[in-house]
């Protein structure tokens, strides 16, 4: 199996910016309807409600994404819902008239390309809501209507807002919730559906999907024609599975391109933050402080699971809309969030961003990680934070062994990550030291710097001295 047929290889070189629109930025062309209501912007996201960010205030931000040296957009669900995550789907063809629309997304597409920027949507197929125009009409029809097989009814009448734990829900819904009716995955008129919404926006002008949850469409002949339709529109359309652990299984080169590099993650925050951990955990997410040994077990075993070609696919990512604030997580420890960057712009996959990392943003579990963007507070962004990570990018940009290069771990040595990065004759070696303390280390062959977190940072022939949590990127 070739590396140019299991992926794009745009996503090789990407950076990418996760966004959650309602909560990223309002537009300024944006024209709602008269005497609509906001919360107000920065409202506590305990609080629910919808805070007005729309498709046009990421329009208006993208010069700033460019600054940031992002080069695609992974966009949370945009469709038309009653939820301001939009999770909860009422219809697949229409943007939420709240986010401006199909022309928003229009030209959110045309402004992004214009820049060589990519835009993946997050595509929930798993589930839709009680608002779904087809489970509307069982509502209204019951058993006489013609959708019915496109759910899993148990018995009438149905209880899709009288439900408790007395009581569940009498069809299937995603983890029982009655506000998320789960489709039957079977029925050839949702397939059908489901597949014209994939080739329509790829039609249209995005540039790939996220899948929600996919591994419960419990169908793997229903993903590989997914696969082969999004692909006979665009070859280079990009997906990107949600799975937490290994997936193997999606990953051969007949379903899903990457996978959301969640193990990759929780192995960084348990590594690098060791020392600074508060103690979060979640399903899927188990954070546990370790050492240098175990990291690199953990890397080892990941990499060894998939062709080399996917590793270079993967979504790498340190927080997203469902996990805490990877900063939160690390007890604000600011030289860990950096080293912690630095060790996802480093390794193998395309690093994502969640909106508001850059600059310092700090909040635990959903729904406190999806708070506005305080773009009229400058007191509480980060600047520095940002601009490392602009670098970051720089230095990614223009190092094809970053971006395309096979990764080798050396032996750890004082509890310090080394790996080796090769490609076309080039070898870099990333060194990483989380400890409190500074180290000496000894180098396979000389080099010279090319990327350093931290000062008091030298090498002189094979030794590297390093200074406490930092972090140097070396040219052998």
């Amino acid at each position: 199996m070739s590396e140019q047929a299991i992926g794009p290889d745009w996503v090789k070189e990407a950076v990418f910016y996760q966004i959650f629109p309602d909560r990223f930025a309002r537009g300024k062309e944006i024209s709602h309807s008269p005497g609509l209501v906001f919360k107000p912007w920065g409202a506590d996201p305990a609080e629910q409600g919808f805070q007005g960010g729309d498709l046009y205030g990421v329009i208006d931000k993208l010069d700033y994404l460019k600054s940031l040296g992002v080069t695609a957009i992974y966009l949370c669900p945009i469709f038309a819902s009653a939820c301001n995550h939009r999770y909860h789907t009422f219809d697949y063809m229409q943007v939420d008239p709240l986010l401006g629309g199909n022309d928003a997304l229009r030209k959110l597409l045309d402004e992004a390309h214009d820049r060589d920027m990519k835009v993946v949507l997050d595509g929930v197929f798993n589930h839709a809501s009680r608002g779904f125009w087809a489970f509307h009409h069982i509502l209204e029809n019951g058993g006489d209507s013609p959708y019915i097989d496109w759910f899993k009814v148990q018995d009438w009448p149905l209880r899709p807002y009288s439900s408790d734990e007395d009581n569940p829900p009498n069809y299937d819904a995603w983890w029982n919730l009655p506000a998320l009716p789960k489709f039957n995955h079977q029925n050839p008129g949702w397939r059908a559906h489901i597949f014209d919404v994939a080739e329509y926006w790829l039609k249209f002008g995005i540039d790939g999907w996220r899948l929600d949850v996919p591994r419960e469409i419990e169908d793997d002949d229903f993903w590989r024609e997914f696969r082969t339709r999004c692909k006979a529109v665009n070859p280079d359309a990009y997906i990107c599975g949600e799975i937490w652990m290994k997936a193997q299984r999606w990953l051969q080169g007949d379903m899903f391109d990457a996978t959301m590099n969640y193990i990759q993650a929780c192995a960084t925050l348990s590594y690098i933050g060791a020392d600074s951990w508060n103690g979060y955990r979640r399903n899927n997410l188990e954070v546990s402080p370790m050492g240098a040994d175990s990291f690199v077990e953990v890397m080892e075993d990941m990499y060894a699971s998939y062709a080399w070609g996917i590793n270079k696919m993967q979504l790498n990512l340190l927080g997203s809309h469902d996990m805490a604030r990877p900063l939160w997580i690390m007890g604000e420890d600011k030289k860990a969030m950096k080293l912690a960057l630095l060790t996802m712009f480093a390794t193998p996959g395309a690093p994502c961003i969640y909106y508001g990392d850059e600059i310092g943003m700090s909040a635990g579990d959903d729904p406190y990680c999806r708070e506005g963007y305080p773009w009229d507070e400058p007191e509480k962004q980060d600047r520095a934070l940002f601009q490392f990570i602009a670098q970051l990018a720089e230095v990614r940009k223009g190092s094809a062994t970053l971006c395309h290069g096979e990764i080798q771990f050396l032996s750890p040595q004082q509890n310090c990550v080394l790996f080796t990065r090769k490609y076309q004759g080039d070898t870099l070696l990333v060194a990483l030291n989380p400890n409190q303390q500074a180290v000496s280390l000894t180098l396979p062959k000389d080099g010279e710097l090319l990327f350093q977190l931290g000062d008091k940072i030298s090498i002189a022939t094979t030794t590297l001295c390093l200074s406490a949590q930092s972090a140097a990127i070396v040219k052998l």
